[in-house]
């Protein structure tokens, strides 16, 4: 993202573009709840980047979005759709989000409370629960829990045998994601019992997904474009 900012407000660079004239910029990482190893990583590199000039535009971030309306909504839609789709109903929604170490918790960054915020608002707008996870841990350190493989594990001795599980934090499904839940996430499930599971995609490049975008963007722009 840092190259591609450099780029567009130097002309004549190989990326660049003479006639291209950015004054304003808006930096809109894709992270609905904020963490300062995502967020405010990708603000830095722009920062970072805008450290280097003699000129430098206008900048606007996009706040974190974990509990705005058209997020939720657009959560709720995509989760019901794939739902529907499903030939069982779940017993349990798992609402798998990447992990982060402890630490983080105990030094203030409120990603912890903004996955749990996530959760409940889209509980209830479902009317029904979340069970909420954490997933891709590594290193010795403590990380948030409950971890994801474990509850998944776990929830076959529990009587819940039925699964959907799904990952809102996530803009789009990754290799990472797609190996960890829905393929070694059903996998440990089945061993323990699980009978149904089913891994309901992220809201990737869909309507759905692009809508919410739309509507987040436009509302960051306004007073900047000529259609605001």
């Amino acid at each position: 993202m840092g190259d591609a900012l450099w780029h567009s407000l130097h002309p004549g660079s190989p990326a660049g573009d003479e006639g291209a004239g950015c004054e304003r910029i808006l930096v809109a990482p894709l992270y609905p709840q904020y963490c300062g190893a995502t967020t405010a990583t990708a603000n830095d590199k722009a920062f970072a980047a805008l450290a280097k000039m003699r000129w430098q535009p206008a900048l606007r971030t996009l706040p974190p979005y974990y509990d705005d309306p058209a997020y939720i909504e657009a959560l709720a839609q995509s989760l019901t759709a794939g739902l529907a789709a499903l030939d069982f109903e779940p017993q349990a929604i798992v609402a798998s989000f990447h992990g982060m170490p402890q630490r983080t918790l105990e030094l203030g960054d409120p990603y912890h409370c903004h996955c749990q915020k996530t959760a409940r608002l889209l509980g209830e707008r479902l009317g029904r629960p979340m069970t909420v996870t954490f997933q891709s841990r590594f290193g010795r350190a403590k990380w948030l829990e409950p971890a994801t493989d474990a509850t998944l594990d776990a929830l076959p001795a529990k009587g819940i045998t039925k699964v959907a599980i799904f990952a809102p934090g996530f803009s789009a499904d990754c290799l990472e994601t797609l190996e960890e839940l829905a393929i070694r996430g059903r996998e440990s499930f089945e061993e323990n019992g699980g009978t149904h599971f089913a891994y309901i995609p992220c809201l990737n490049a869909g309507e759905i997904g692009i809508g919410m975008l739309r509507v987040l963007l436009a509302r960051q722009l306004e007073g900047w474009t000529p259609s605001a």
